[in-house]
């Protein structure tokens, strides 16, 4: 006897539905380094290229931290793979600095304590 829900319990919203018209075969390449290429290549349905769409190119690495490992993606904008190596420290660099701007807004957003309503001239702390 199994613990799973009978499958009339499963939620009916969710569509698991693959997108035969965005195929993409994924490649990864690392030093086991710095970080991470991905080449997402187009292929149709019977996976052959499909020679419409260009490839994309994702750039992976992580900064180790006291709380341990914070990973950093981001697009590397590129043509060909030997232009995504080329691009990567830029495009990891662009990630970074994207990542510590939310984190300070993120920590200049917690920083302010005081709320005032307009509806009430009491400060909540």
């Amino acid at each position: 006897m199994t613990d799973r829900p009978p499958m009339d319990d499963i939620e009916p919203g969710i569509d698991f539905s693959i997108d035969r018209s965005n195929l993409y075969l994924e490649e990864t390449f690392t030093d086991l380094k710095a970080g991470t290429v991905k080449r997402f290549t187009p292929v149709l349905p019977d996976g052959s290229l499909d020679k419409t769409r260009k490839p994309l190119f994702l750039g992976q690495t992580s900064l180790y931290t006291p709380h341990g490992p914070l990973p950093i993606q981001n697009a590397i904008p590129a043509k060909e793979l030997s232009q995504a190596f080329k691009r990567f420290p830029e495009t990891m660099h662009q990630a970074m600095e994207q990542l510590m701007e939310e984190a300070d807004k993120m920590r200049q957003d917690k920083v302010s304590p005081i709320i005032q309503t307009p509806e009430s001239r009491i400060i909540v702390p």
